[in-house]
Parts: C-alpha cells; sequence; structure tokens
C-alpha cells in the first residue's frame, strides 16, 4: 500500500457494533475524513439490484462494475449517515436496509469488487487524516494505519441497537428476522476467502456490549492522544 499524507485510523467490526457512530464522532473530534467503506458495498449491491444484475453470475457483475461511480457525500452533522451518490443519484437512504446489508456481504466476496473498491479508498486515504470504518480497513486497506480499532458486540445487543436505529426511521422491524439476518451476515463476512472479516493484530479489541457510544469514543480517544 503506498504511503499516505497523514494519520489514518480504521475503525472495523461486524455489522450494528457501532462502527458508523464511533467513527464519525472520532473523525469529527479530529477534524479527519470519515471513509465509511461500508457504504461503498452497499452502493455496489443498490446498483446490481436495481439493474436485475444477477449476483451469482461473477461474469455478469464484473461486466458493469466500470457502470458504477460512487461519491461520498460529507457529512453535516455527527450524527448523520454518509452520503452516498451512483452515478450522480442519491442512494443515501436506500442502502441503509437489512435486504441491502445481506446483498453487499455477497458481493462484498467477489475479487473484482473488492479490488475496485479497495482502489478507490486507498485513493482517499492517500491524503492522510481520515477515519476509516469497515470490515478490512485495518487488515487489507490500510495496513500500514496509525491506530487500529477493532469493535464488537454479542449479535443480540448488535440486533437491539439495529432495531432501534431502523425504528427512528419509521421502518418496520421483525427483531428475531434480524437476529438470524446478524448471525448469517457475520458468518458471510468472517468465513469469506477474499479479505475476512477478522481483527488486525496490532488492533486493539473493544467489545462494546456493555459500553456506550461516549465510553467507547473515550476509550478510542485516549489511546489516539
Amino acid at each position: 500500500m503506498a504511503e499516505t499524507a497523514g494519520p489514518v485510523i480504521t475503525i472495523d467490526g461486524p455489522s450494528g457494533v457501532g462502527k458508523s457512530t464511533i467513527s464519525r464522532r472520532v473523525a469529527a473530534h479530529y477534524g479527519f475524513t470519515y471513509l465509511d467503506t461500508g457504504a461503498m458495498y452497499r452502493a455496489v449491491a443498490w446498483y446490481l439490484l436495481k439493474h436485475a444484475i444477477d449476483i451469482e453470475d461473477v461474469g455478469a457483475v464484473e461486466s458493469v462494475l466500470d457502470q458504477i461511480t460512487i461519491t461520498l457525500l460529507p457529512t453535516e452533522r455527527e450524527d448523520d449517515d454518509v452520503g452516498v451518490l451512483v452515478n450522480g443519484n442519491n442512494i443515501s437512504d436506500q442502502i441503509r436496509t437489512p435486504d441491502i446489508s445481506m446483498v453487499a456481504s455477497t458481493v462484498s466476496a467477489l475479487p473484482a469488487v473488492r479490488k475496485k473498491l479497495t482502489t478507490l479508498q486507498r485513493q482517499i486515504g492517500s491524503r492522510g487524516c481520515v477515519v476509516a470504518e469497515g470490515r478490512d480497513t485495518g487488515t487489507v486497506v490500510f495496513p500500514g494505519a496509525t491506530n487500529k480499532f477493532y469493535l464488537d458486540a454479542s449479535p443480540e445487543a448488535r440486533t437491539a441497537r439495529r432495531a432501534q436505529q431502523l425504528r427512528e426511521r419509521g421502518k418496520p422491524v421483525d427483531e428475531e428476522q434480524l437476529l438470524e439476518m446478524t448471525i448469517v451476515r457475520d458468518r458471510q463476512d468472517s468465513e469469506r476467502l477474499i479479505a475476512p472479516l477478522i481483527k488486525a493484530d496490532d488492533a486493539v479489541l473493544i467489545d462494546t456490549t456493555e459500553l456506550d457510544v461516549d465510553q467507547v469514543f473515550e476509550a478510542i480517544r485516549k489511546l489516539i492522544d
């Protein structure tokens, strides 16, 4: 990986562990750019579904990757999800659903998709002063990051948090089904052959099951400072 022009902080972990909230707060605190790598995979998943591309047909997926242009928009508030444009269309709200999450997990295992997005992520990170959030930012995308963190929590705790987020957005939630999807996605992410979800050897592990956002942020801030 090429050298970056400034510090890079990576925050990895499974779905629903609080990565986005913590990453946004850390980025805002230090005045860094927030790089939501998961949103990029969700954007690809959205495009494939929108254009009825069979995600099991590797050749079909690869044939359309060059047609996908992804732009991440800066957040206006610390508690906002990063905005996402695909080919100029704002799909920010459309990619934050459990169904898109599952498709994103599947397409993220495809080498061509990972190559395309990892290259784009490194281009953004090369400017430095970045907080990168995802599942392989500390192991694959930025192995030489200045600080690495891995957040984890029980599937039940993560499901409850995700359910609350969806309800706050006015979306119906079946928590039992959501828990099942969480467990399946964990398995998909950790067992894939390309860039599996694992903790980097030099990452600091923080279990957020019994911690609130302020406590997690303070633990990370102290270590960075």
